[in-house]
């Protein structure tokens, strides 16, 4: 029995293929999109995010595109140019319901991932 998911594939600048669920590329976009936003109401040109994030601008292109081949460490310094949005950072897995629910059963996961 075979099970079809709905993926795609995703070829970034080092040629590297990248899968992602459907839902997840959406999601990259969106935060790209809402990136490019918080620069243009800053009024901060591409150029000088660049500069600050020690990136090319067409790096930054990458990240306001969402682009899943970007490192997160770049996301992050472009956003800390924007003027210290990577504190938004720290509210990725803040809230983990589901974890907290796994651990009130009894469910506690190992420290460390078997391989």
């Amino acid at each position: 029995m075979f099970i079809i998911v709905n993926v795609k594939m995703v070829i970034t600048m080092s040629q590297r293929k990248i899968t992602l669920m459907p839902k997840t590329d959406e999601l990259l976009k969106t935060m790209g999109e809402q990136i490019k936003i918080a620069r243009l109401r800053r009024k901060i040109t591409a150029s000088l995010v660049a500069e600050r994030a020690g990136v090319s601008r067409a790096t930054v292109w990458h990240v306001e595109k969402g682009d899943p081949g970007v490192a997160i460490g770049i996301y992050a310094a472009v956003l800390h140019a924007l003027n210290g949005l990577d504190k938004d950072l720290l509210l990725i897995a803040k809230d983990d319901d589901f974890g907290r629910k796994m651990d009130d059963l009894g469910h506690i996961s190992p420290k460390r991932v078997r391989r």
